[in-house]
């Protein structure tokens, strides 16, 4: 059986595409969500046709927000979320109606360097290795299981900006793969 996800963006959604270039068999794709109803991610999917739901939280609170949110995930009919790119901290009612149903990709090899500024903070830390670990959303930040990581050398001279850029190319190898695994279990 074929589940149903849909995909929590905030910006361009690279990773958002990786997955819809990859769903198959053991997912589709049948809503992109996004805090930020200009995103570009947002046109891509519409391009796509895959259905959309955009609302900003300003002005109307996050309970109201995050209410609006999963009705639409919900009628869409979405079983699991995927965040890709999603930079809005989920409360504890939301993930706790969506628990064990909800993985991040994070630019960092968990549990190593939770929360921003990771690529940064691994140069800084003299680390030989980089990465990014796709895991499960829990009330603590970047805390949940790790369901899989993979690993970017980090070289001589390199910046926040280079080494990102070598990861995000991991990420979209990555990401597919771990929640195709992931939902078919």
């Amino acid at each position: 059986m074929t589940a149903k996800l849909g995909i929590l963006i905030s910006g361009r959604g690279s990773n958002m595409q990786a997955l819809v270039g990859n769903a198959g068999a053991a997912y589709e794709v049948v809503v992109v969500a996004s805090d930020q109803p200009a995103a570009a991610g947002l046109a891509w999917a519409r391009e796509q046709d895959i259905a959309t739901f955009a609302l900003s939280p300003k002005g109307i609170g996050k309970a109201a927000y995050e209410a609006a949110l999963d009705g639409a995930l919900r009628e869409a009919g979405a079983e699991y979320l995927a965040l890709a790119g999603y930079m809005r901290l989920l409360s504890d009612d939301f993930v706790g109606r969506w628990r064990d149903r909800i993985v991040n990709i994070h630019p960092s090899l968990l549990p190593k360097y939770k929360g921003l500024d990771t690529h940064a903070r691994a140069i800084e830390a003299g680390d030989a290795v980089a990465g990014c670990s796709v895991h499960l959303v829990t009330e603590e930040l970047d805390g949940g299981a790790v369901l899989g990581q993979a690993e970017v050398p980090i070289e001589a001279g390199d910046t926040p900006d280079l080494l990102a850029t070598r990861v995000l190319v991991e990420e979209h190898r990555l990401y597919p793969s771990v929640v195709a695994k992931w939902l078919s279990q």
